[in-house]
């Protein structure tokens, strides 16, 4: 009995019609039906220019103010002031190049050998199993110039000192032995002093000698340095004879101020041109 009367529950349940279906809610509807009621008509096409192509200040593109410099290509800022100043080492140049006595390095006489590395410069001469080595270097070589009056009748233009290269160099005697090299480090006194009232005075001066390792660039700080200051006028005289005999006198010192002039000066000039090209990023 009690499983006939379930058969039958079931069966009057099956039998029982559905509820309406209820239509979708608006807020619950595909992303499809959405654009199909309300289309957005206005792309970004639209919103920076109208149908015609002709753009629309003001949208999606704010007006900027040019800057005070413009830059090309090399990244560089470029200003007025740049451009004057590339226009004044223009013709700086010019001037230079106008009053540049030695195209090319002059000579030394006595057989010396000329190297030169930047601002560098070494000077090598050989006799008799000797090696003689003069390095000398062209910057801060220039003595400062003082203003002077000028003389009655005499313009300002016409008294202008010429600027001379006075470097300091470094003698370097090597022997057969490769075991030691003698080391005379000597300068341009402001002052020409002479060691004799008879004699005549030497335009530069040894002012300390050392030994240093053959081949070492780099000297010994615990070698002795015998500074020339308080040494004997008699053992002075030695080492400038020395020297002389080597072929380092007032002959060699007057050619290696010329030689450091124009070293000095064809720098000079190629340091405005490289300043130049700087300055307008070429």
């Amino acid at each position: 009995m009690l499983l006939a009367r379930a058969l039958r529950a079931a069966a009057a349940a099956a039998l029982r019609p559905l509820p309406p279906r209820l239509p979708p809610s608006p807020l619950l509807r595909p992303a499809a039906l959405l654009c199909d009621a309300r289309p957005f008509t206005r792309s970004l096409w639209l919103l920076s220019g109208d149908p015609a192509g002709a753009p629309r200040p003001g949208l999606l593109r704010p007006q900027r103010a040019a800057p005070a410099g413009v830059s090309c290509g090399c990244g560089g800022l470029h200003t007025e002031g740049d451009k004057a100043f590339a226009e004044f080492l223009t013709d700086e140049i010019k001037e230079e190049k106008k009053i540049q006595k030695h195209k090319s390095m002059p000579k030394m006489s006595g057989g010396w050998e000329l190297a030169v590395h930047g601002t560098e410069a070494k000077l090598l001469r050989k006799i008799a199993g000797e090696s003689i080595t003069v390095t000398f270097n062209i910057n801060n070589s220039i003595p400062p110039a003082f203003d002077e009056e000028p003389q009655e009748g005499q313009k300002a233009d016409e008294q202008e000192p010429e600027l001379t290269s006075t470097p300091n160099f470094v003698v370097e005697v090597t022997k057969d032995d490769p075991k030691q090299t003698l080391v005379l480090d000597c300068h341009y006194p402001e002052d020409e002093i002479g060691h004799g009232e008879e004699e005549e005075s030497d335009i530069f001066s040894i002012r300390e000698v050392s030994f240093q390792p053959t081949g070492e660039s780099d000297w010994k700080d615990t070698n002795y340095n015998l500074n020339t200051d308080s040494l004997d006028w008699a053992l002075y005289d030695h080492l400038m004879d020395f020297l002389a005999d080597r072929g380092v006198d007032n002959t060699f010192a007057d050619e290696l101020i010329e030689l450091s002039t124009a070293l000095e000066h064809q720098e000079y000039i190629r340091f405005l041109e490289d300043l130049k090209s700087f300055v307008k990023c070429q």
